[in-house]
């Protein structure tokens, strides 16, 4: 829907502005307009101590509900408190493969509905639509969907024959398209829009408070040309809002190593790229290796479809493969099969320097260096009867040196042990950064480390862990969630969702006892400046805590 169409007035404040429209935002969306979670009367949960604690104040819904008190005493798979309570209760059980039914039942109270509006550049869905056409399954389904609409069920309308649990990236994004329809959320969604800045406007003397502007451009087909084409054109929209969500991902820049060589044409940054080469034809068992550079799930799926063509694979990643920190080591092995036979891959067929030394001693590489290692194996020479993954070798602790024009790539171990491998292609896959360009410096000072550029694992942004408020925004109602904040998976991303609307219901309640016409909807400044305050306070202690530290 075009912005021009949703007839904001100007110097209107809306409430909520939502900057994303992948799952992340699509969730909060959801849990905005009106769709309330409850304890359902006759529902148990295999936690008892949570089950009671739910049973205390079953009238009231789980945005009521003091969610501190009930993430107590539970463990997960997240170190968000909000998203193992939210996932817990909506897939009980999961992590041992157990499908328990959900202890909530969900109703539509549309007066509860917090008036929003969610930017997205393409369709609901967000990344999910660059990712069609991709030949490989994804997570279990279950763990993909959204409150209120089951995806295997969706998935059997769509294919006659479901013969597994899992569903191919394309699937996903249809599903996420077709759930904000299903759920009547599309007037919310203003889709083709592209966020240039987000601003703390300050109040005025005309009674404006001090509020969120958000500014950018939306993409709107113009006038249809005589070949039946349309010009398409940008224009300009500038939004006042109480309350900004972060949720926008972070797949937009691909990370890169930073090392000599790594903008040659056969270096890859996308996992997509691959996928071109082997629709082209360009990759078979007679190729040289790929090297894929990287221990993630996008690496992993790498090794897989060049594995499955019999094309063969050079591995190289920083991590031990027994590092508790690699993503393969906290993966259950029952549920993702294929990631095991990766990391068994790796574990098992791991490049020996001192071992080929031996062996090949009067053979150096001519690009190897003093300290340098021969050139190892091939993948393909590694096909004997000992080996279980022929044509593949791994090198663990290390990293890319360079790459060269005639397609050597130089590697170095931890112990600067230098080894230089022949390969067709690179795919240099270590994750990606959101584009935050929207934000000053790139909103580097929000993160957990403000010197550092926002990443998922290494750098999130800092949030409360019960609000997911970002504490060190430069006023109070700017909220973060999904990678943005660690979470890379559905299945925890939507507890972002439930701690964001818990908080601005909250508020509202807050508000509305406090006698404010209007609420901050209505720009009371009374209640604007209880906000601040509290704000105020949570970067006080912050600081304190800080400080406490550096004297520690």
């Amino acid at each position: 829907m075009d912005l021009h169409d949703k007839e904001i007035l100007p110097g209107e404040i809306l409430p909520v502005v939502i900057i994303g429209n992948g799952p992340s935002g699509i969730c909060l969306s959801y849990l905005l307009s009106g769709y309330t979670p409850y304890l359902s009367p006759e529902a148990s949960h295999p936690n008892p101590l949570l089950h009671s604690k739910l049973g205390e104040q079953p009238h009231l819904s789980l945005l009521e509900q003091d969610l501190e008190y009930l993430c107590e005493g539970l463990e997960g798979r997240s170190s968000n408190p909000v998203a193992v309570l939210f996932d817990s209760l909506l897939l009980p059980d999961s992590d041992f493969g157990l499908d328990h039914a959900s202890p909530l039942a969900w109703r539509y109270e549309p007066e509860r509905a917090t008036p929003h509006l969610v930017l997205g550049k393409g369709p609901p869905g967000g990344a999910w639509h660059a990712m069609e056409g991709s030949m490989l399954t994804l997570s279990l389904a279950n763990w993909m969907e959204l409150p209120g609409l089951k995806l295997k069920d969706w998935m059997r309308e769509k294919r006659r024959n479901v013969r597994n649990d899992r569903a191919t990236p394309a699937e996903i994004a249809s599903y996420y398209q077709h759930y904000v329809s299903q759920m009547s959320l599309g007037q919310s969604f203003a889709c083709g829009t592209t966020v240039t800045a987000v601003t703390r406007q300050p109040g005025n003397q005309e009674g404006l408070p001090p509020c969120w502007r958000v500014t950018g451009l939306q993409r709107r087909e113009g006038e249809e040309l005589g070949d039946g084409s349309c010009v398409s054109e940008e224009v300009p929209f500038s939004l006042l809002s109480h309350s900004v969500v972060l949720a926008t991902g972070t797949h937009d820049i691909p990370a890169r190593l930073g090392v000599e060589g790594e903008s040659l044409p056969f270096v890859c940054h996308s996992f997509w790229e691959l996928e071109a080469a082997i629709s082209r034809g360009e990759l078979d068992q007679s190729s040289d290796p790929v090297l894929v550079v990287g221990a993630g799930l996008t690496a992993a799926d790498a090794v897989l479809a060049a594995h499955h063509l019999n094309t063969p694979v050079y591995h190289a990643f920083r991590r031990s493969v027994t590092d508790p920190g690699l993503i393969f080591n906290q993966l259950p092995k029952l549920l993702y099969p294929e990631y095991h036979k990766v990391h068994q891959m790796m574990t098992q067929q791991q490049h020996r320097p001192a071992q080929n030394q031996a062996q090949n001693h009067q053979h150096h590489s001519p690009l190897s260096s003093s300290t340098s290692s021969p050139s190892p194996p091939s993948p393909s020479s590694t096909s004997s009867s000992s080996s279980s993954y022929p044509g593949y070798l791994s090198f663990p602790r290390h990293r890319v040196a360079a790459f060269r024009p005639d397609r050597k790539c130089v590697l170095e171990s931890d112990s600067g042990q230098r080894t230089v491998v022949q390969v067709s292609m690179a795919l240099v896959l270590i994750g990606a950064h959101p584009n935050l360009s929207f934000l000053p410096d790139n909103g580097r000072p929000l993160g957990a480390n403000p010197d550092e550029p926002i990443t998922c694992r290494r750098n999130p942004i800092e949030v409360d862990p019960f609000t997911n408020e970002v504490v060190s925004a430069d006023g109070p109602g700017l909220y973060a969630m999904g990678p943005l904040v660690g979470e890379n998976f559905v299945r925890f991303l939507k507890g972002g969702a439930l701690a964001i609307a818990s908080d601005l219901a909250k508020r509202q309640r807050e508000e509305s006892e406090g006698g404010g016409r209007g609420g901050r909807g209505g720009g009371d400044l009374t209640t604007d400046r209880l906000t601040t305050d509290r704000w105020v306070d949570r970067r006080a202690t912050r600081q304190t805590e800080t400080e406490i530290c550096v004297l520690d």
